[in-house]
């Protein structure tokens, strides 16, 4: 039998499966497509994307392949700069599409041992109390003991499960393409900000080698909203809305978008779970789907793994839930807020103005954009620590940087007493007794952190590390 099978082979699908096998889960990843698509519809990662990477030891093979931006409009495209300041040693957006994304997670995965078959389409799903069987288009099954939705936003798995999937369906669409242009850039920028300055979805950005993403609004979608646009669509809306098609050709793929804003009731049902936008989706704007997938994978794989492997505690694999249902219901909220500043009433353009006003102030325009790039979440934890239930940045610590000691996905404990111990623990919990100036400015004498980075507990007692540890990785090895 197979430990877990993830349905879909996209960036959550992926940055599970390696997640997974970090923890000796057999790991089997299906995907309908026979190869991957090349499409990139995002075009980066966050911050909080970027320090997952990082403590995992793939952000350099990341930023040898992206470019680094510092710049304001993430919200809502307003913001007069990027703000200072920001809880992270890793304050820019890393523009890498999204086709080498995929590249580099599933090169992780498949390095970890993840197995993948491609072109198997799931089609069916019965679940017991023992695990679950998958059917597969060509007639076969599989059978796993837990079994992974991350194939999007039309999931199969979740549509087989039955999951209400409430929300606000999709009011306008945009064409988003990759096409060349035979414009000059200067025709380009002119035409850009003029339409601009009634249409903000709309514009195009270099993508090398006169290439670039065109985005436009969009009427007279077909009825099959499954068939991809036409050049001869895309070209109509462009002159429609700009006056010109900026002599569109050769595309590599054209796709519609709509802002439909849906989320899962629930994120597990049994011994089958949701994830990415599988369990949400929502307009592209701030660029937050991806990142929203993988740090979703992020915080279920060690818990999937760990009740695989026979010592979660009670109520662990529940917290993926618990804790990342409200992250994905405020990244709607922030997307809804966004859409609505970008519509092109009066009344919103009002309201445009008005934010842009607040966001000259540097507390404002960091507060959202540390909550567009995900380091502002903070899970319910308990504990009075401000630390607890953050992520804690990459600090520095006497032996080097907080994050290489997280490559291996195990929990942590930081110690800078030298006085405590997780020795009942070691087979899942590493112990490293450091100082670090930046933990000491942080008011934290010790700290354990689970294997998604976030802190589970800040304080230098035996017995309240010992609940903590019981809490988040179960009763100790005998002996």
């Amino acid at each position: 039998m197979i430990d877990v099978l993830v349905a879909g082979a996209g960036p959550t699908g992926l940055m599970l499966a390696a997640e997974l096998r970090l923890h000796g889960v057999r790991t089997v990843v299906v995907e309908k497509d026979t190869e991957p698509t090349g499409h990139s519809r995002a075009q980066g990662l966050h911050v909080r994307s970027t320090e997952v990477m990082d403590q995992r030891g793939l952000l350099d093979q990341f930023l040898a392949r992206g470019r680094q931006f510092r710049v304001g409009g993430f919200f809502a495209g307003l913001g007069p700069a990027w703000p200072e300041g920001m809880d992270t040693a890793h304050s820019y957006v890393l523009a890498i599409p999204q086709a080498e994304t995929e590249r580099l997670l599933a090169e992780h995965a498949t390095g970890l041992g993840a197995e993948f078959r491609r072109g198997c389409a799931l089609t069916g799903l019965e679940q017991d109390a023992d695990g679950v069987t998958a059917e597969l288009a060509d007639g076969s099954r599989l059978r796993a003991r837990y079994l992974v939705g991350c194939d999007g936003g039309r999931s199969t798995v979740r549509k087989l499960l039955g999951t209400p999937f409430p929300g606000e369906p999709s009011r306008v669409d945009t064409l988003l393409a990759d096409v060349a242009l035979t414009a000059t850039p200067e025709e380009l920028a002119a035409v850009t900000a003029e339409v601009r300055k009634t249409h903000l979805r709309y514009g195009a950005m270099p993508l090398g080698e006169g290439r670039y993403r065109v985005i436009v609004p969009d009427e007279g979608a077909s009825e099959d909203r499954t068939a991809p646009p036409s050049l001869d669509h895309l070209r109509a809306r462009l002159r429609a809305v700009g006056g010109t098609d900026f002599g569109a050709h050769d595309p590599r793929w054209i796709s519609r978008f709509g802002d439909a804003t849906r989320q899962a009731e629930r994120y597990r049902t049994g011994r089958v779970l949701l994830a990415g936008d599988a369990a949400h989706v929502h307009p592209p704007t701030g660029g937050q789907g991806l990142n929203l997938g993988v740090q979703d994978a992020f915080n279920l794989g060690w818990k999937l793994a760990a009740e695989v492997n026979g010592w979660a505690p009670d109520g662990l694999l529940d917290s993926y839930h618990a804790e990342r249902h409200p992250v994905g219901a405020a990244v709607l909220d922030n997307t809804r807020a966004q859409t609505e500043l970008m519509n092109p009433g009066a009344g919103q353009r009002a309201l445009r103005r008005l934010v842009a006003e607040l966001m000259e102030f540097e507390e404002v325009n960091r507060h959202l954009i540390e909550k567009i790039t995900a380091i502002s979440v903070r899970y319910d934890l308990g504990g009075g620590h401000p630390l607890t239930g953050r992520r804690l940045r990459d600090v520095r610590l006497g032996r080097g940087r907080l994050y290489e000691l997280t490559r291996a996905g195990r929990g942590l404990l930081i110690d800078q007493t030298g006085r405590l111990s997780a020795g009942g623990w070691a087979d899942r919990v590493d112990h490293v007794v450091d100082t670090g100036t930046e933990l000491d400015a942080l008011d934290v004498p010790a700290a354990l952190l689970r294997p998604d980075g976030h802190v589970a507990w800040v304080g230098d007692d035996h017995e309240e590390l010992a609940a903590a540890l019981r809490r988040w990785f179960g009763e100790p090895a005998a002996g």
